[in-house]
């Protein structure tokens, strides 16, 4: 397999999962949609989903299969569909042994100031995306870029994912993502997570899924790299972020229109 950060020959590639593991039917399912729509329109494909949770609102909240059970699912998936795998990790202990499976590490953005963690991805030699702080300003990011390189490691991916503004919601500043892409990393945009209220709903997070098109054809506009998106077949039963996580169904749509406006930005 080619490095995954050597996409350029792309228009644009696509990280897309459901937010957690919570069957390998699920993730088999979501995964040969999300590859199908993306080998028509020749897009590359990265499957996404997390083993843990360990974020969530409430601590009755579904977490996941965790560590072990769900690394089984996600080899499950990269053997299968022959597509590369990402999932996040919270713990630094965990980098190690999830970089045995995924091909990307990703840093939870709740947890992209935590050097120790950021480091232990680095180590791996695996790729990193490290999703930016919703308490963060958009230059902070090289700081977290510079710790993973640090460790000689220069396979460094960043996300957008919102800004808190006031209580329960989040804003994107579109003017970020050119001062991320001068730290010399792909960066992504986060559609589906942009639309979240955290913990909107008192013991869990609301959102606003409907405006999930318009954010994602902006950001491909401003000229991101790539694009996040968290989709299920059945989004209102979905264990994980069932007020934010994208129809299955309308995946296909949205990203050809991502991919048009992504050729045409490339004619700019």
């Amino acid at each position: 397999m080619n490095d995954i950060l050597h996409l350029d020959r792309f228009p644009l590639f696509v990280i897309a999962g459901p937010c957690v593991i919570e069957s390998a039917d699920l993730c088999l399912t979501v995964g040969r949609h999300v590859k199908a729509v993306c080998d028509k329109l020749g897009l590359a494909y990265i499957f996404k989903a997390s083993f843990d949770k360990a974020n969530r609102s409430s601590n009755s909240s579904f977490r996941g299969p965790g560590l072990q059970d769900g690394l089984v699912v996600l080899e499950r998936v990269k053997q299968e569909l022959g597509v590369p795998v990402l999932t996040d990790i919270h713990e630094v202990d965990q980098a190690a042994i999830a970089a045995k499976v995924v091909d990307i590490l990703q840093v939870p953005a709740f947890l992209a100031r935590q050097t120790d963690l950021l480091l232990a991805c680095g180590q791996t030699g695996k790729a990193v995306n490290v999703k930016k702080g919703q308490f963060m300003a958009p230059a902070e990011m090289g700081n977290a870029a510079d710790k993973v390189r640090s460790t000689g490691n220069s396979r460094v991916m960043l996300t957008e994912r919102g800004t808190f503004f006031g209580y329960n919601r989040l804003v994107n500043d579109f003017t970020g993502l050119p001062i991320m892409k001068a730290f010399g990393c792909p960066v992504i945009f986060d559609a589906t997570h942009s639309t979240q209220q955290p913990a909107g709903q008192g013991h869990q997070s609301g959102g606003n899924p409907q405006f999930t098109p318009l954010l994602a054809r902006a950001a491909v506009a401003a000229g991101v790299d790539g694009l996040f998106l968290e989709c299920h077949p059945e989004p209102k039963n979905a264990k994980s972020d069932a007020a934010t996580v994208m129809d299955l169904a309308a995946v296909e749509t949205l990203l050809t229109q991502c991919k048009q406006i992504a050729e045409l930005r490339r004619g700019w």
